[in-house]
């Protein structure tokens, strides 16, 4: 018998962003172009649920590409390479489950499975924001905070199946006002993820100016020209540069790509290179920061894409 890599390919490919209020589905044919896409509510806290919905929306756009595909899968969280079962997903109701396994043998055929952010990353340097760059880190700044790394257009997943949680390391070089900083579902106090998620931008001018606005409403306020949301937005970037110059030192990247809701935020993409720059470790930073060119369509794309994108 042949490798399920051989049997796929030649085939559409099928992806999917599992979130944790949405399903998305796509089939991309081989030049790129789309052959049907839909998308459906994530039935929130339901394991098997979950895995029905997913295998439903699999057969049903495979109906209507109307050939047999490859099917990657984009999701939260990442499977561990010790156990096989979700860890870290902020839909927590997928973790400790053998996620792969049992939407496998729903489907009956071989998936790939990747972290969102890593599909991302795969997406946007294939034909994206990144295409042509050796080297993408791609950024997920939205409800949560998350990144994925693309080496030739092929996810790094490293050893232990983690690389690129950047989300949930501590913010470098915390002041005094930062510490011991917000508590995170993680477990641990003052993550990235805290700091500059759009949840997190939201506490932060809570905390500095009073009021319950919510990340877009903070934006707006300050595109108006208000003085204290135009100053929650100004230590936003300032922290965003911090953190993100920390993988800089890591990883120089050639191309650093944003996606989320935050990306949505010209104001942040223009600025970041400048709050980068102070804190790299070398005479020069030029490595560009562009917004995500699929948008909301990145992840899904990007699981499409996992059956040619090979890890490392």
């Amino acid at each position: 018998m042949g490798s399920p890599t051989a049997k796929n390919a030649g085939r559409p490919r099928l992806g999917i962003d599992l979130g944790g209020t949405k399903i998305a589905g796509i089939v991309l044919d081989r030049d790129g172009s789309t052959l049907a896409e839909a998308r459906m509510p994530a039935p929130r806290g339901a394991y098997r649920a979950t895995v029905e919905a997913v295998a439903d929306l699999v057969l049903r756009l495979e109906a209507e590409a109307g050939a047999p595909c490859s099917v990657g899968i984009g999701m939260p969280g990442s499977l561990s390479p010790a156990t096989g079962l979700v860890r870290n997903a902020n839909s927590h109701w997928l973790n400790g489950h053998p996620f792969a396994v049992d939407l496998g043998a729903r489907l009956e055929r071989p998936l790939r499975i990747e972290n969102d952010a890593n599909c991302l990353a795969v997406s946007e340097a294939i034909d994206g924001a990144g295409a042509g760059a050796r080297v993408v880190w791609a950024v997920i700044l939205g409800t949560g905070v998350g990144s994925g790394i693309a080496l030739d257009g092929r996810v790094l997943t490293g050893r232990n199946g983690i690389a690129g949680e950047w989300g949930h390391g501590p913010l470098p070089a915390p002041r005094d006002d930062e510490r011991p900083g917000a508590p995170c579902y993680c477990g641990r106090r003052g993550c990235v993820e805290t700091w500059l998620s759009g949840p997190g931008l939201a506490a932060d001018h809570a905390r500095r100016h009073g009021g319950n606005l919510t990340a877009e409403a903070v934006v707006a306020e300050a595109r108006a020209g208000g003085p204290a949301a135009r100053e929650t937005l100004a230590v936003h970037l300032e922290r965003l540069g911090r953190a993100a110059a920390q993988v800089v030192n890591l990883l120089d990247p050639d191309v650093i790509v944003i996606g989320g809701g935050l990306s949505r935020i010209p104001e942040l993409i223009a600025g970041l290179p400048a709050a980068i720059a102070p804190h790299v470790f070398s005479d020069a930073f030029d490595t560009p920061v562009r917004a995500s060119l699929h948008g909301d369509a990145s992840g899904v794309r990007g699981a499409a894409w996992l059956w040619e994108a090979e890890t490392v």
